[in-house]
Parts: structure tokens; sequence; C-alpha cells
């Protein structure tokens, strides 16, 4: 479901004070080009939109003459399928990345962070769940194919459970799975953060059973894509992408406290200390940090394991892997100076 479409407009790029931002740490003097249009869908959350509001902060896409309208959604199911029927350009999202794009709907070249415990499981305290394996038979609400199925999944996989066997999946969209936990319609949620904050209003005796910090191999890449034809026609617009992303990526991973005041115009409902809670649950890496990560495999080993998950959960048969769905070179070019 589309939630929100607005416009980002960059100020002047100097000392931002009503942002609490300064100018970003990287800076790049290539010319960007004439003046490009992108369509963004994004799922809202730190992990997957933050680039987005830094580099508006910081007049990164003006810098690299890039316009940008942007589309929220709830999930990345959503947002691919509104990619990969042509209208949005790019999409940024958290385990979908691993899913469209093996089956070829979709282009996948840059990564944001590593989620590692913003996946988690809550449970009603009177429902007599005090464990993994005490999830077995009883209904859990979801989305399958998302950051919150591959969580239930591999937690499942951890207490010597089949999900496909021994989870009864209550499969909505995840605001309406939320709900129903909060509502007592189901017993337990498989669900990601910020939603904690709704349960945590809603149902404040919930417990959180556990979380990816507590399962080996859970973590997942948050990421983006674009859509096939668009990637193949639009290598230098991409670039010019990947430059005013760079310029964000690496105030947020170098100085988060000065990235996360200028993002409190973006989520009103939270004080600045919940923002940096949720900053905590995942790894932040410069771009220099992330080359090195992509050249030594362990980007393509992360996406891979979920899209192994999706095959064995039966999303589908025969993917690509990662090193037919994710291109990072463009990403690396840019690193590189070229």
């Amino acid at each position: 479901m589309i939630q929100r479409r607005h416009f980002l407009k960059s100020a002047a790029v100097t000392v931002l004070a009503a942002g609490g931002l300064s100018v970003a740490p990287t800076v790049f003097a290539a010319p960007a080009g004439p003046t490009a249009k992108l369509r963004i869908g994004y799922l809202h959350g730190l992990a997957s939109d933050s680039h987005l509001w830094v580099a508006e902060r910081i007049s990164a896409f003006k810098a690299q003459n890039l316009e940008v309208e942007t589309i929220q959604f709830v999930s990345g199911l959503e947002a691919y399928q509104a990619l990969v029927g042509g209208s949005l350009d790019l999409v940024t999202t958290g385990a979908v990345i691993s899913n469209f794009p093996a089956r070829g709907q979709g282009k996948a070249f840059l990564i944001n962070a590593v989620e590692i415990a913003t996946a988690q499981i809550w449970v009603n305290p009177e429902a007599g769940i005090k464990s993994v394996t005490d999830l077995k038979g009883r209904k859990i609400a979801t989305t399958r194919g998302t950051t919150a199925h591959f969580f239930l999944h591999r937690a499942f996989d951890a207490a010597g459970l089949n999900s496909v066997t021994d989870a009864d999946i209550v499969h909505q969209p995840m605001a309406n799975a939320v709900t129903s936990f909060v509502s007592g319609a189901v017993p337990a949620v498989a669900t990601w953060a910020p939603f904690d904050t709704v349960i945590g209003k809603g149902a404040p005796a919930s417990i959180k059973l556990i979380d990816g910090a507590q399962v080996a191999d859970s973590s997942i890449l948050n990421g983006w894509s674009a859509r096939n034809d668009f990637y193949a026609g639009n290598k230098d617009v991409l670039k010019r992408f990947i430059r005013a992303w760079i310029a964000a990526n690496d105030l947020l991973a170098t100085k988060p406290d000065e990235a996360i005041a200028g993002l409190k115009d973006k989520w009103p409902d939270f004080p600045v200390e919940e923002l940096h809670r949720q900053y905590k649950l995942a790894a932040w890496y410069t771009a220099a940090e992330w080359a090195a990560r992509i050249k030594d495999g362990s980007v393509a080993r992360q996406l891979d394991r979920v899209t192994d998950f999706n095959v064995q959960v039966g999303a589908f048969k025969d993917p690509l892997h990662a090193d037919q769905y994710f291109d990072p070179s463009l990403f690396l070019d840019v690193v590189a100076g070229a």
C-alpha cells in the first residue's frame, strides 16, 4: 500500500543550522550532468530511508542535479511490485532485495546497512510462550517474504523447528499483523522496528521473545534496486545517485549524532533517543568499508542466504544468485573515483 508521496527539495550547501547538519564529509568535484528525475519507493525505517533524508538535508541530490520524488510503502513486497510495474525507478528495502531481483525483477546495486536486531518476535504474556519452541503450532502474524519472515524462519531453524511445517503463519500486511497482535487476535507476531514501538504503546505488557541479535545468520542487508530497463539505460544517473548516497552514508556511519539530529522532523512521534535506539539495531559502514565487504564476498553471501530462504519456503524455484542479480560495479567505480 502506498502511504505518502512527496518531492525532496534541497537548500544551499552550507551549514544547515535548522536541521543540525553541517557540510557532508564526502564531496565529489566532478560535474553532475543534466537534471534527472528519480521516482523512489521506500520503507519508513532508518536502515531504508535515512540516506534519503540526510542527502536531502545536505543538498547532495541538488549537487548531482537530481530531482527526487519519494513514495512510502509498508513493506518491500509492495515497493517491488510498483517497481516491476513501472511506476518507480528505484526502491530501498530490507530482505526483499533478495527476492524480486533473484527472479530477474530488478537489479540490486547498493547496500545501506546490515540489519542485526531490527527483526523481532513478540508474544502475549498470557499465551504461555517462553521460548521459540513454544511457538510450534501457534498462530504467528507476519508478512511472508519479508525481513520478519526470514527472521522467523531462522529462529525456528535454530530451535530445531521447520517454519514451513511447524509455524502457523497468519499472512497479513505488517501494519495489520501488528494490529492483530495488539488486539489479542493472535498470540505472537514477527515484525521489525519501528513496529515494536506500536506494540509497546498498544500492548505494553507484551514480551519480546527474541530478536535478530540472538540468532546466528539472521541479519539481513538493506539496500537499493533499480528497475531493469532503468538500470540498463541510466548508468550515469545511477552513479550520480550513488555519489549523493555516499555523502549521506558516510555522515551516517561516522557522525551518527549529527545525522540523526537532522532526522527528527521525519519521525515527529519519536524522541531523538528512540531514533538512536533504532540506529543501534543495525551496523553502518562507510563507502570504503562497503567496498571491502563487497570484494571479500560478505555482501553476496548475505544476499544469497535470504534468497535461499525464499526457495526453502516455496516462494520460487531456480533463482538467480547474488553474483547475477547484485551489480556493485557502479558503486565500486564511484568509490574508486571513476
